[in-house]
């Protein structure tokens, strides 16, 4: 228990320093390799929530990291707990989300021996975080916890993990407290400005393309606004639709998985790209045949928190180091000629016409239509939580995301994020809605987690397209090996019941017209819920289908 003086265990001292740098939130699972700390947060006023796993805890942290930009926090035990937990360092590594994971460790007197459930934590996490460390010495709590708040949370963001020792933890020591961590931002100097503004005023067909982390609502507003002044097409990469609003006059759409093409073709015609935030990998560049590497075709500005990631991949004409706030915020002071009025807005008109009418599709359920549905009649501060898989095509194209944080969902690709980033949202902010869309092989990888939102009374709702297959794996196995299928197949629990067993609501919707019903049901019942949609399997993508996919196939390699 604590003493009445500044006298504390460590684990008391890590635990206030934790309120001291602003968390409010802590997801764990408990174990005993860190007792002391379980204890330390009786007398604490930050909110604990306990989860079914590992990786669902860590998840929770990172959607809380992505939605705030301010590190959020987990605790797991060594060993198994630990490496369970993986999957969330490597979420917050792709996703540029400030995040720091407390894992227990064994005694200090027992290391190197292979004790029970002992791990190398630098070893096994150095290659996915920022930085590794472990307390060997409890009067460093302070100074060791305050770095990993600045090193996740600042430059290009990114996860850190902590290991304690539990021995550590119960040594009582007296030690003054940190200052509050703060954010620092990096902002982009005269001469970067000018130079910006000489090749934007030369420029015939500018793009913006927003990623990464470090944003605000302030700063996509800034980025709007000078937008429409100068009538620059905007655009966002694979999963950060949340940074600008769908519908901004200059909006042209998500550079991710299935683009509409006539965004890549603007893209391709453009003769300055200004990449904000971003690092334009894998997905946004359509497998890096955008832009040439190292050196652009067009006129190349990236600007980037992180110092280390300009000139990685692309050699741009004007590289500047400055986060996109701070960027944003600099662009008020450029004096450029009148703007090209139409090419923002013929973007625009195209996105429209891109997402406004769901494809038809196989079956009953028209995911499309769902989707639309939920655009038109979901509250104006929704927040809309997914995993990974071929169905969040349909979100991506016919959802349209009007505020900063209302998408959180990872860019790294990772199955099974969206429920417990919902337990996350939900608890972060109790008032506004949060829906999560899964599929049926998504969704049973951290669906354990639906017991938490119950456990809580988190009234969050799981729309799961169920089409009985790992989806994504079945198209590409329909392409490299047409008809032959193996190991894409599932058989699934009834999920509905599924949802009234852990003491939620739970509904199965077979056509597209039985949805709103269900979907209002499910608010009015004030319970977590799930709705289950019957997909057909040919549904794979909102432009084709298997049977189409197959075919195509076999017709190359009969040629």
């Amino acid at each position: 228990m604590r003493g009445k003086s500044n006298n504390r265990t460590a684990a008391e001292v890590l635990v206030d320093q934790l309120r001291i740098h602003g968390v409010h939130h802590v997801f764990c699972v408990p174990g005993e390799s860190y007792l002391a700390v379980l204890d330390a947060f009786r007398d604490s006023d930050l909110a604990v929530t306990v989860c079914r796993q590992e990786g669902g805890a860590a998840m929770m942290a990172e959607a809380i990291g992505k939605a705030t930009g301010r590190p959020g926090v987990c605790f797991v035990t060594r060993g198994p707990g630990a490496t369970n937990a993986s999957p969330g360092i490597h979420i917050a590594r792709q996703d540029s989300t400030p995040m720091i994971m407390f894992v227990g460790q064994v005694a200090r007197d027992m290391r190197e021996r292979e004790a029970f459930q002992e791990l190398d934590y630098r070893a096994v996490f150095g290659s996915m975080t920022k930085w590794v460390t472990e307390i060997d010495e409890p009067e460093r709590v302070p100074e060791i916890v305050s770095r990993a708040f600045y090193t996740a949370g600042n430059g290009r963001p990114g996860p850190v993990v902590v290991s304690l020792p539990e021995d550590m933890l119960t040594e009582r020591i007296t030690v003054e407290d940190a200052a509050p961590y703060a954010p620092v931002e990096t902002s982009p100097g005269s001469a970067d400005m000018e130079r910006f503004g000489r090749l934007l005023a030369a420029a015939q067909a500018p793009i913006f393309v927003l990623g990464g982390g470090r944003w605000s609502q302030a700063a996509s507003d800034q980025i709007a606004s000078f937008a429409q002044t100068h009538g620059i097409p905007v655009c966002t990469t694979f999963r950060r639709l949340h940074l600008f609003d769908a519908l901004h006059s200059c909006y042209a759409g998500d550079l991710g998985i299935g683009p509409n093409p006539k965004l890549v073709e603007r893209f391709k015609r453009s003769d300055l790209v200004v990449l904000i935030g971003g690092r334009l990998g894998e997905l946004p560049s359509q497998s890096y045949t955008l832009v040439d590497i190292p050196r652009p075709q067009m006129n190349f500005v990236h600007v980037h928190p992180g110092a280390e990631e300009l000139g990685r991949v692309y050699a741009a004409n004007l590289p500047i180091h400055a986060s996109p706030t701070a960027f944003a915020a600099a662009l008020g002071g450029l004096d450029l000629p009148d703007g090209r009025r139409g090419q923002g807005e013929a973007a625009h008109a195209e996105y429209l016409a891109w997402t406004e009418t769901p494809t038809e599709q196989p079956g009953a359920v028209n995911l499309g239509a769902v989707m639309a549905w939920l655009r038109e009649n979901l509250p104006a501060d929704a927040i809309l939580c997914n995993g990974a898989g071929n169905y969040a095509a349909w979100i991506h194209r016919f959802f349209r995301f009007r505020r900063f944080g209302q998408h959180i969902a990872p860019t790294s690709g990772s199955m099974g994020y969206g429920v417990p980033a919902a337990v996350a949202m939900k608890r972060l902010y109790p008032k506004r809605q949060v829906i999560c869309v899964a599929g049926d092989g998504d969704f049973l990888m951290n669906g354990q987690e639906f017991a938490t939102a119950v456990q809580y009374g988190l009234p969050l709702v799981v729309v799961i397209a169920d089409n009985g297959l790992y989806g994504t794996i079945r198209m590409h196995q329909e392409r490299e090996y047409p008809g032959r299928i193996s190991a894409t197949d599932l058989r699934n629990p009834d999920f509905a019941a599924y949802a009234r067993a852990f003491g939620g609501f739970g509904a199965n919707v077979e056509r597209t017209a039985d949805f709103p019903e269900a979907f209002q049901q499910a608010i009015a019942s004030a319970k977590p819920a799930i709705i289950r949609l019957a997909i057909d399997p040919e549904a794979i993508t909102p432009a084709t289908t298997l049977a189409k996919i197959r075919a195509k196939s076999l017709a190359e390699k009969q040629k």
